[in-house]
């Protein structure tokens, strides 16, 4: 019975109070993306993940402990981990190599790169094995199309040598299909990036649903995908700072406050 209540929940010494007040509101957002990303059923067991820069020269940056759910996720839990995969701070978990690999990437390419986020979800896994990725079948489409941008499989993400193609593929882009992998957006913040992941997302579901249900497809008229492009990318960084990430963060706390321990 012991080992049993051992393996119901884990113990975590809380650390607020013990980082800065920045690093402390970065690391509850993003163990609030973390409980969202469970919520809307994307997570695939342990094997994605979400990261977020810590401020500093050092480029530091916030992840997932590996071997936790995503619904245990919580902001003490996080580990931050230097450009070299190594933990700052000594912590009884450890990290996803995968993930450092394209995380890290990023993060040290692009100082706008603020939060990246990753997900192997069936939707976004099947667009991204499409020879035409994402198409502009619906307004969701359209809204992040013109800041997508593609990276051919290598297999899993271990060889820090990929690193190089992945940023140069990203570009100055801040959404990509991993083909035959999954999604990933880029933000400014947690926020952003969250955000940006859903509009992905719910884009990669919507095209499955619209290819199963036949083939009499109706296109959008010439221009209009070029219209709702450039909105999306005026829009959609003031949408999600504006209004749908405050909603989201008072929905976490609704869900379960713990993520902010």
């Amino acid at each position: 019975m012991e080992g049993l209540e051992a393996l119901s929940e884990v113990r975590i010494p809380s650390l607020k109070g013990k980082v800065s007040d920045e690093e402390w509101n970065i690391r509850v957002d993003l163990a609030a993306a973390y409980r969202l990303v469970a919520h809307y059923g994307w997570d695939d067991l342990v094997f994605t993940h979400l990261s977020a820069r810590v401020p500093g020269p050092e480029h530091h940056f916030l992840m997932n402990p590996y071997n936790l759910m995503f619904e245990e996720v919580t902001a003490s839990s996080l580990i931050k981990i230097d450009v070299d995969g190594k933990p700052v701070e000594p912590t009884p978990f450890i990290t996803n190599p995968a993930g450092f690999t394209i995380h890290s990437a990023i993060h040290m390419a692009r100082d706008d790169a603020q939060a990246v986020m990753h997900l192997h979800t069936p939707a976004g896994q099947a667009v991204s094995a499409h020879q035409d990725g994402l198409l502009p079948l619906t307004q969701t489409a359209m809204l992040v199309r013109g800041d997508l941008a593609f990276h051919d499989y290598e297999g899993v993400a271990v060889d820090l040598d990929e690193r190089t193609r992945i940023v140069a593929d990203l570009g100055t882009k801040c959404a990509m299909l991993l083909r035959n992998h999954g999604t990933l957006a880029v933000g400014g913040n947690v926020g952003e990036c969250f955000v940006k992941l859903y509009f992905i997302e719910r884009a990669c579901e919507a095209q499955i649903m619209a290819l199963s249900a036949g083939d009499r497809i109706n296109n959008p008229q010439q221009g209009a995908a070029e219209v709702a492009a450039e909105q999306g990318v005026r829009g959609l960084t003031m949408a999600a700072n504006l209004l749908a990430w405050p909603a989201l963060l008072r929905k976490a706390f609704r869900l379960d406050p713990a993520f902010a321990t």
